[in-house]
């Protein structure tokens, strides 16, 4: 994994990996840890809570086991500091250095949901300095927790899952994101990369019209190269290739509709030109996530066992 971060040459397997794999309970019986009841935690006594934490980080393990994952994104829940902290101990406890650690890591604005879209388009244009400013500080607390939690044995790196795009474009224009996301994107991802994390930017949709700008602020990958907002792995490796690594490209709407030559021919694309001088990691276009057939990632699998060789 961290090879491919750093464009490194590989022989064998091209790394893979899924921002989440939400099928846990169709693959092993157990509730995904993002969807197990946050307000039964506070009921729990502190015996119940070792034990929740252990059977999580079971289950990470045990997905990254059968699915062949080189990193874990750690999703702690409760999402505090410290359940973060003690499930990557019982993580690296049971499992060593064998995996690329990472969890979450944004603070910059992502596109708003449909309550609050038009507040937040209005405070664009009448209220910018309460913008920036609220952004800066969600890049300072960002940092200062970042390093706070720096340990030998933690994380290996941050999962940046602001959303800014839809299949059809960015929410905010070119001009608009140069002014209120990018300068607090390249900020925090400086910060993170001088405490010496890795840094993996996530976006789905269209990011054609911003795609200079992402690269621009310098994180070791950009995930997810959506082919449903008409994101082309070959024309982003020919741009940026010899820039950072890049992640993804198979399609989660086929892969969730498609049959199954459908899916062995995105998950070849990618590999395809993903591939050529390193620097990529292998995964769908989004997540891996409810509702999505098992067969059809098992299907995206075979074919990166068979052909994502060096």
């Amino acid at each position: 994994m961290i090879a491919a971060l750093e464009r490194r040459p590989l022989t064998g397997r091209v790394p893979h990996f899924e921002l989440v794999f939400f099928l846990t309970m169709e693959a092993f019986g157990k509730l995904h840890p993002i969807h197990r009841t946050y307000e039964q935690w506070f009921q729990m006594e502190e015996r119940e809570r070792e034990l929740h934490r252990r059977d999580m980080a079971d289950l990470y393990i045990a997905t990254a086991e059968r699915f062949e994952h080189s990193a874990i994104f750690i999703h702690p829940n409760p999402g505090t500091d410290d359940e973060l902290n003690r499930m990557v101990a019982l993580i690296r406890e049971r499992s060593g250095d064998r995996y690329f650690l990472m969890a979450h890591g944004d603070a910059t604005f992502a596109v708003p949901n449909g309550t609050d879209m038009e507040s937040f388009s209005c405070q664009m244009v009448e209220e910018p300095a309460v913008l920036k400013a609220r952004t800066a500080g969600w890049v300072k607390e960002s940092l200062e927790r970042a390093a706070r939690n720096r340990r030998p044995g933690g994380l290996d790196g941050f999962a940046l899952c602001a959303d800014y795009c839809f299949n059809t474009g960015p929410f905010m224009s070119p001009a608009a994101f140069s002014e209120f996301v990018t300068p607090y994107l390249a900020e925090v991802t400086r910060g993170y990369r001088d405490l010496g994390y890795y840094v993996i930017k996530h976006t789905d949709g269209n990011i054609m019209p911003i795609l200079d700008q992402l690269v621009q602020t310098r994180p070791h990958a950009l995930h997810s190269l959506d082919p449903q907002g008409g994101v082309d792995i070959a024309e982003v490796k020919r741009l940026y290739g010899k820039d950072l690594c890049l992640i993804g490209n198979v399609h989660c709407g086929v892969m969730d509709t498609g049959t199954p030559e459908q899916i062995r021919e995105s998950a070849r694309y990618s590999l395809r030109h993903g591939m050529p001088g390193g620097g990529y990691i292998f995964s769908t276009s989004n997540c891996v996530y409810t509702g999505m057939p098992l067969a059809s990632y098992e299907t995206m699998l075979d074919v990166w066992r068979q052909e994502g060789n060096y």
